[in-house]
C-alpha cells in the first residue's frame, strides 16, 4: 500500500498578513545573467549606485589577510569595527549597532517598534525599503508628498508634510539625506528644526548611506544631533563611500538604550570575518575616501552638465547618481540601452516612469553612457 503523501501547505495564507501582501525588494536587473550575456563584450553597470573607484587598498589588504581564519566565526560582537567607529565618529561604543549593511537594519527598526495598530512614516519618493519594513511589520505606512517639481529641490522631502503626518500612533519616521533614488538633500539646520518639533515617542531614522558623496557644507552628519535628540537613529554604511558593497556591511548610532534593545533580535554573527576587518581598514584611510569624494563631484557636475546639454532635466545632487527625467516614458530608452550593454535604474517602481537613475560612473564608464544613450535618443 502507498505510503499517503503530505498536501502542500497553503504557504501565503499561514504568512503574517503583512508579509501576505509585501513584494519582495527589486534590486533592479539580474546582473549576473547581464554579465554572462556581455562577457565578450563590454558591459557598463551604472544602476546599483556602487562605487566606481573601488575600496582602499588597505581594505582589500585586510581581507586578503583574515582568509586564513575563513573557518572561525567572526566576532559577534563586532567590537574591533565599534571601537574604531566610537573613535571616528565621537561616540559611544555603546551607541553603535553593526548589521550585514544598512538594509538589514531598517528592517529590523519596524521589526522592533512597529506593528500592527502603529504607523510609520516617510516621504514619496523615499527609498523603497522603508515601505518594504513597515508592510512587513503589519505597521501602517504614510506617506508625505515630496517637494513639487519646480522646487529647488524637486522631489526631495518635505520636511513640513512629513511633521503633519506624524500623530498618536507614529513609531517610526524614514529620512534619507541625501535621498535615494532623488539626490536630493536638506540642511543640518532644517533636520534639527524639524527634529524639535516631534514627540519624543517617535523614532527618527536618518539614512545618511551617501553622505560620504556631500561637497556641501550645510549638510553635516546627523550623528552631530544624537546628543540633543535622543530618539534620532542615524543610519550609515559601508557599501556606498567607502565600495564595500559586496562585503555588506552597516551601523546604525543612536541612544544605547535603544541599541541593546536592538541588540535582542540582531542575528549572531550578523557582520562576516572579511567584512569586519575591511571596514575597519577603510575606515582609517582618510586620503582614499577624500579621493574618492573629490573625483565622484567632479564627475557629477561634468555628467550632469553634459547630459543637460542633451535637453535633460538633471536636478542638482549630493550623491553618487543622478536622477534623470526624459520628459516622456523612460523604459522603452531604458531597454535599448539594456540590449547595448548599458545598464541603469528604472525607476518605475518608484512612480516616476519617466525618469531613470544613473550612476556617477568613472571616465570610460560615462563615455561609453553618453555614447549609447546618443545612438538610443537619435
Amino acid at each position: 500500500m502507498a505510503a499517503s503523501v503530505t498536501p502542500v501547505p497553503d504557504f501565503q495564507a499561514l504568512a503574517q498578513p503583512g508579509v501576505q501582501r509585501l513584494r519582495a525588494y527589486d534590486p533592479g536587473h539580474d546582473l549576473v545573467a547581464l554579465r554572462r550575456k556581455f562577457a565578450a563584450q563590454v558591459l557598463v553597470e551604472l544602476g546599483s549606485n556602487e562605487n566606481s573607484h573601488g575600496p582602499s587598498p588597505r581594505a582589500r589588504d585586510a581581507v586578503l589577510a583574515c582568509l586564513e581564519e575563513l573557518h572561525r566565526y567572526p566576532d559577534p560582537l563586532g567590537a574591533d569595527l565599534k571601537l574604531a567607529l566610537a573613535s571616528y565618529h565621537g561616540l559611544d561604543e555603546a551607541q553603535i549597532l553593526l548589521g550585514n549593511g544598512s538594509h538589514e537594519l531598517l528592517m529590523m527598526l519596524a521589526q522592533v517598534f512597529a506593528g500592527p495598530g502603529l504607523e510609520v512614516v516617510a516621504s514619496q519618493f523615499g527609498f523603497a525599503v522603508y515601505a518594504l519594513a513597515a508592510q512587513a511589520a503589519g505597521a501602517t505606512l504614510r506617506l508625505a508628498p515630496a517637494l513639487p517639481t519646480d522646487h529647488a529641490m524637486p522631489r526631495g522631502h518635505d520636511l513640513a508634510a512629513l511633521a503633519a503626518l506624524i500623530g498618536p500612533q507614529t513609531r517610526l519616521v524614514y529620512l534619507a539625506n541625501p535621498n535615494n533614488p532623488t539626490g536630493t538633500w536638506f540642511s543640518g539646520a532644517a533636520l534639527a528644526s524639524f527634529l524639535a518639533t516631534v514627540p519624543a515617542s517617535v523614532l527618527v531614522v536618518v539614512d545618511e548611506a551617501y553622505l560620504e558623496f556631500v561637497t556641501d557644507p550645510s549638510l553635516p552628519s546627523a550623528l552631530l544631533l544624537l546628543e540633543r535628540f535622543p530618539n534620532l537613529i542615524v543610519a550609515r554604511t559601508f557599501s556606498k563611500g567607502y565600495a564595500l558593497a559586496g562585503l555588506r556591511v552597516g551601523f546604525i548610532a543612536a541612544h544605547p538604550g535603544l541599541v541593546a534593545v536592538m541588540e535582542r533580535v540582531r542575528e549572531s554573527f550578523n557582520v562576516n570575518l572579511p567584512a569586519l576587518a575591511a571596514a575597519r581598514a577603510a575606515l582609517y584611510d582618510q586620503d582614499h575616501l577624500d579621493w574618492v569624494r573629490d573625483h565622484n563631484a567632479e564627475a557629477r557636475v561634468e555628467l550632469a552638465r553634459l547630459l543637460r546639454e542633451r535637453g535633460l532635466f538633471v536636478p542638482e545632487s549630493q550623491t553618487n547618481f543622478l536622477l534623470v527625467d526624459f520628459g516622456r516614458e523612460a523604459a522603452p530608452i531604458e531597454a535599448a540601452l539594456v540590449q547595448r550593454g548599458v545598464v541603469l535604474r528604472p525607476m518605475v517602481g518608484y512612480g516616476l516612469p519617466t525618469c531613470l537613475r544613473i550612476t556617477v560612473g568613472n571616465r570610460e564608464e560615462n563615455r561609453r553612457l553618453l555614447q549609447v544613450l546618443d545612438e538610443v535618443l537619435a
